[in-house]
């Protein structure tokens, strides 16, 4: 099963909830907020009553994220001023971060990160499609000792026996209409090289998948 009440939910839910312990009134950021996981982690930080600002790529995607999806404000990584920005949408600091990117982009929210605040790391999109060394925060690990901060990874496999909870509490958020599932399908298998394309260069909102006709 793909998409919300397969990996790509699984991943979220239990991020956010079990690995962050998030709680409501936390401040939450999403990484690749448009993306597989990303659209779905921030929209039940927002259900579970977080404030939520997503990172995404591109003035567009942004516009999505706040007006469609109803995140509190989302910042364009690919922007000049991008960690001025984060800063401004996170006046006070951020409690929860949700990496599944890594990179600048780790190193920006880092750089906001509220005393005892929690990075749930669960993927490294940086670092799927480079040449050479991959960027290393100067921060780490300096400021999760001066900060107090606690930074987990985790793989999806050993929540599953718990994934029927998670399913039912997302299956009545759909079905009272506050939960979306986004999938960027694409129809047919010579299809497959530029989905693949496309996801791999930002190009695609929420779960990449081929409909084999």
């Amino acid at each position: 099963m793909i998409g919300l009440y397969g990996i790509t939910g699984l991943t979220a839910y239990f991020g956010l909830f079990d690995i962050g312990r998030m709680k409501a009134g936390d401040t939450v950021v999403v990484s690749a907020a448009a993306g597989a996981v990303g659209v779905i982690a921030g929209q039940l930080a927002r259900l579970a009553g977080a404030r939520v600002v997503g990172i995404a790529g591109g003035p567009e995607k942004c516009a999505w994220l706040t007006q469609d999806l109803g995140y509190h404000a989302a910042v364009d990584y690919k922007a000049g001023d991008f960690q001025k920005a984060l800063g401004r949408a996170c006046p006070d600091g951020v409690d929860l971060y949700f990496d599944t990117v890594g990179g600048r982009v780790l190193d920006a929210a880092l750089r906001v990160m509220k005393q005892g605040g929690c990075v749930v790391c669960c993927g490294a999109i940086a670092n799927y499609d480079i040449s050479g060394a991959p960027f290393v925060s100067p921060l780490l690990p300096g400021v999760l000792v001066g900060r107090r901060l606690r930074m987990e990874g985790f793989i999806i496999f050993d929540h599953f026996p718990r994934r029927g909870e998670a399913e039912a509490r997302m299956r009545r958020w759909v079905a009272e209409g506050q939960l979306r599932p986004i999938v960027d399908m694409a129809d047919g298998l010579n299809q497959a090289p530029d989905a693949l394309i496309r996801l791999l260069a930002g190009g695609n909102r929420g779960k990449v998948a081929v409909r084999l006709s």
